[in-house]
């Protein structure tokens, strides 16, 4: 049997979010990879074995999928949103380049999906619609310094912005850092949208501008969307227009 290795995207919550792609891999695989509650997205089957693991065990997750896929197995290993985005396909390559003679010879495919930045923009209109930066603000893997100083640039440079992990009970005051660096750089009226949980039944949306943002507005469920100087609203939209003046 010829084994393989699928790093696939889920999408924001939603079933219908998921890649016809995506599904395809999932009815073919022996095995699912993941941190918990993504893995529980799957519905059990017979044939399939269902591998859950906790969130910062990203490079023995790979490890382990590629090893099985070495055996035999058809894997896939699951992320939410787009694999590719602070998820697992980096953490896939990293393995593979760790244990290059080991591996080299697997079978490895990304399939993307829709990142909850684009799940979140679209129900708040088109925020991201000109140029836009996307920036994870857990200094689990780079140091604070370093994010604030992205956040700063990025704010001088007039990109809408997209955050990931705002904000968790480990790192309490990490987002309200990021929210005085905009603060030093941005006009009060920016927009900033608080996407939580989209697609699912917890979904809720809040708009305001940077001067009422406050840190308890987000989770780690949340995405926030930071508009450019440009961004505005529309009746209940939110939108960033396709050109900037000269």
């Amino acid at each position: 049997m010829t084994g393989w290795v699928t790093v696939a995207g889920l999408g924001p919550g939603a079933e219908g979010m998921i890649t016809a792609e995506v599904q395809a891999a999932i009815a073919a695989a022996t095995d699912i990879v993941g941190y918990i509650p993504y893995v529980r997205r799957i519905a059990p089957r017979d044939g399939l074995t269902l591998h859950e693991s906790d969130n910062r065990v990203e490079l023995e997750r790979a490890a382990h999928a590629l090893a099985m896929a070495a055996e035999g197995r058809r894997v896939v290993v699951v992320s939410s949103g787009d694999p590719g985005v602070f998820a697992m396909a980096s953490a896939l390559f990293e393995a593979l380049e760790a244990q290059l003679d080991t591996f080299a010879e697997v079978d490895i495919r990304v399939l993307p999906g829709i990142s909850a930045m684009f799940a979140a923009a679209a129900r708040a209109g088109a925020p991201l619609g000109h140029d836009f930066c996307a920036i994870n603000l857990s200094d689990n893997l780079k140091p604070q310094a370093l994010i604030e100083k992205r956040l700063a640039l990025a704010a001088q440079a007039d990109f809408a912005m997209a955050f990931y992990n705002p904000r968790s009970k480990a790192r309490p005051d990490g987002f309200g850092r990021a929210l005085d660096v905009l603060r030093s750089h941005c006009e009060p009226d920016r927009l900033l949208i608080f996407a939580r949980a989209v697609s699912t039944p917890e979904e809720h949306l809040r708009v305001v501008p940077l001067s009422e943002a406050t840190p308890e507005m987000a989770d780690m469920r949340t995405v926030v969307l930071v508009g450019s100087s440009l961004t505005r609203r529309v009746g209940r939209f939110v939108y960033t227009p396709r050109s900037v003046p000269e």
